[in-house]
């Protein structure tokens, strides 16, 4: 008896979810900052991965599961930029305003 391709994509997807779950969680909320590029690389190696997955499945399921899965990482990829980016906002020093009255 032969194991279709799409059960295996699917099974490989449910492990993804639950490391990527655990992973995250595991993490101290003091490196969610630096790590954000490095989590960034990862799910852009997923997207490569997915569009292998999703372009490699002969089933029409296989086939929406890896185009799910390439749409989810592009948003996390797109996300952790946006919010690396803030975080990094937030350390930069903040100029002193001068009023009209004093002098610089």
């Amino acid at each position: 008896m032969e194991i279709s391709h799409s059960v295996y994509n699917l099974i490989i997807f449910v492990l993804a979810i639950y490391v990527g779950y655990h992973v995250v969680w595991t993490v101290t909320p003091a490196l969610h900052t630096p790590l954000m590029a490095v989590t960034n690389a990862i799910s852009a190696i997923i997207v490569v991965g997915a569009m292998l997955a999703a372009a490699l499945t002969t089933g029409t399921v296989g086939k929406v599961m890896g185009t799910l899965a390439v749409v989810l990482a592009a948003v996390n990829i797109f996300g952790g930029f946006l919010v690396t980016k803030r975080m990094l906002e937030m350390f930069k020093k903040k100029e002193k305003k001068v009023s009209k009255g004093e002098s610089a």
